[in-house]
């Protein structure tokens, strides 16, 4: 009879693992991110605004307003005015109590700062030929009011109830068409003997002076506002314009 052994066979040792041959590690590009770029009126101000004097932050208000208006017009919202200026919407209203009081210091700033109080004594200089006043006060006068934001406010605000339009164009006639109406008057007394029709300046005669007002300024809106190209010399074009009105007018009868 066969004895069982009391051995139990050897297992076998477990093969030895090859030891796993590191790959070198492949660097990934890095994904380039785009650069944020701040709008030009925000980020690189923004500190410096919040350090300004309170006087030089109404400056930055008025400024920016100005462009912003003859952009958008007056329809443009003061939110949109505050994100371009880089402040909050609130700290506008600290420095002007409401949108009309800023529309107000805008008219105040483009229209009555530009007219020079010396205008209707050069219009009524007797010491001078009609003429020659007249073409120094356009000459003088285009070079302030012939700017972007001038004439696409005075446009804009002609379509709103802010009235600046109008209130300018009284001034125009109160300092400038009334008194040219009366040396217009004077000089054809002068040469013809031509009495006034009556002490009252007539619509006829004013009309005749906005229309040489209008022919101007239409230089600056086909400039400004349907972005077509103006006189290479406009100088001379604005010359060319009083001489024909005021020999037209003062021709013999």
């Amino acid at each position: 009879m066969l004895r069982r052994s009391s051995q139990r066979p050897a297992k076998a040792a477990p093969a030895k693992a090859k030891p796993a041959t590191a790959k070198p590690a492949t660097a990934k590009p890095a994904k380039a991110r785009p650069a944020k770029v701040a709008p030009a009126t925000q980020a690189a101000t923004a500190t410096g605004r919040k350090n300004m004097k309170a006087a030089e932050r109404e400056r930055v208000i008025l400024d920016t307003a100005i462009r912003f208006f003859a952009e958008h017009g007056f329809e443009g919202q003061t939110r949109e005015l505050a994100k371009r200026i880089g402040i909050t919407h609130s700290a506008i209203y600290r420095h002007f109590p409401s949108k009309e009081a800023l529309i107000e210091r805008v008219y105040e700033h483009v229209y009555v700062s530009r007219w020079n109080p010396g205008w209707t004594g050069l219009v009524t200089d007797p010491s001078r030929p009609l003429e020659d006043r007249l073409v120094q006060f356009y000459l003088e006068y285009a070079a302030r009011i012939f700017d972007y934001d001038w004439v696409r406010i005075f446009v804009f605000s002609g379509f709103r109830s802010y009235n600046i339009t109008g209130r300018y164009l009284a001034m125009v006639r109160r300092k400038l068409v009334l008194p040219v109406c009366k040396e217009l008057r004077e000089e054809l007394h002068k040469r013809y003997g031509i009495a006034p029709p009556g002490p009252r300046i007539s619509e006829r005669e004013e009309e005749a002076v906005w229309g040489l007002h209008g022919q101007i300024f239409y230089i600056a809106i086909r400039r400004f506002v349907y972005d077509v190209p103006g006189p290479s010399n406009l100088d001379q074009v604005i010359t060319d314009h009083v001489r024909r009105f005021v020999r037209g007018t003062l021709a013999q009868p």
